[in-house]
């Protein structure tokens, strides 16, 4: 069984075009203060623009382990109203360097529909880890909430195949509801009271943007003339600064191929967009002469890493009983 995949990933900065180290935060940076609305019953939440109060994230599975460089959550929503979501990409190949990401901003009545749903799909239970022993080399649904005074993650390995003839009812139920709400974070304006939309859907606007670089090889600088997909023409790295005075990454992912990791931002990150988007996701970018791919990640309001969590690291999913 197939299934559907929307999503896109420093210990270096490059600001206003200069490299610099920049510190590497938590593991997931959570609102400690919570807003108390004035509604009866309403949930509390983290009320700014750069707090997170739910997020969900599908992550894993069979794919090639730089497809993390670049992945993103699915549905992310912000203490301000702000939810941040992957968008549909032209089914070609190769891929656009640079995702669809859209957003849209709920009233504080909005937020509320959303965290009820949560709550009835048991994601304010505390935390909770399903597997699937009947499926191997699928993704894992991670669902983090930060809201009523604590935060949970809910994990589920395989969330959308078939279900294991091992779970109990109890695990069925469970299973069925986070598939429910998973499945509308999609689309939350098709759902929640457009009374409660404060602004439409929109571009998100781009203005922090991770950046991974590895070399290619020059055994792999001259691919197969007869691979048209392979065969790309490259395109000049557009900033002052080089790739090359980016700091390393060791350990990213495996045996080191040379990976250097950055953040940039401001100006510099206007004018990447802007050549971006007329790249690929195989694209060569050239730096002092040296060719390099890249992975083109756009930072969150909460993101701050390079490289940024992975989020099954902390929601390894365990067998069922």
């Amino acid at each position: 069984m197939t299934r559907e995949r929307f999503t896109r990933r420093s210990f270096l900065g490059l600001v206003g075009g200069t490299l610099a180290v920049a510190a590497t935060a938590p593991a997931l940076a959570l609102a400690q203060s919570q807003a108390t609305p004035s509604a009866p019953g309403a949930i509390e939440h983290p009320t700014g623009a750069d707090e997170l109060v739910l997020r969900v994230e599908v992550t894993g599975g069979f794919v090639p382990p730089q497809v993390t460089l670049s992945e993103l959550p699915q549905f992310t929503l912000y203490g301000d109203g702000r939810v941040i979501t992957t968008g549909p990409v032209i089914e070609i190949y190769p891929a656009p360097a640079l995702p669809n990401l859209r957003q849209v901003r709920l009233t504080e009545a909005g937020i509320q529909e959303v965290l009820a749903a949560a709550q009835a799909a048991g994601l304010l239970d505390g935390d909770k880890q399903y597997s699937n022993n009947r499926i191997a080399d699928a993704p894992t649904t991670v669902f983090t909430v930060n809201a009523g005074g604590k935060t949970t993650v809910v994990s589920a390995y395989a969330l959308t195949f078939d279900d294991d003839p091992n779970w109990t009812a109890e695990e069925r139920a469970a299973i069925a509801k986070l598939r429910e709400f998973a499945a509308q974070t999609f689309d939350v304006t098709s759902w929640v009271d457009p009374a409660t939309i404060a602004s439409g859907d929109e571009p998100y606007p781009i203005d922090r943007l991770q950046v991974v670089a590895s070399p290619i090889a020059p055994s792999m600088a001259t691919p197969d003339p007869n691979d048209p997909t392979a065969n790309q023409p490259p395109m000049d790295w557009p900033l002052s600064t080089p790739i090359s005075e980016a700091t390393p990454v060791t350990n990213l992912l495996g045996p080191d191929p040379g990976y250097r990791c950055g953040v940039i931002e401001g100006a510099d990150a206007a004018t990447l967009v802007a050549a971006a988007q007329q790249a690929n996701v195989l694209t060569p970018w050239i730096s002092e002469g040296t060719s390099y791919i890249l992975w083109l990640r756009p930072l969150l309001p909460d993101e701050t890493d390079c490289p940024p969590r992975r989020p099954e690291e902390e929601a390894t999913p365990v067998a069922s009983s």
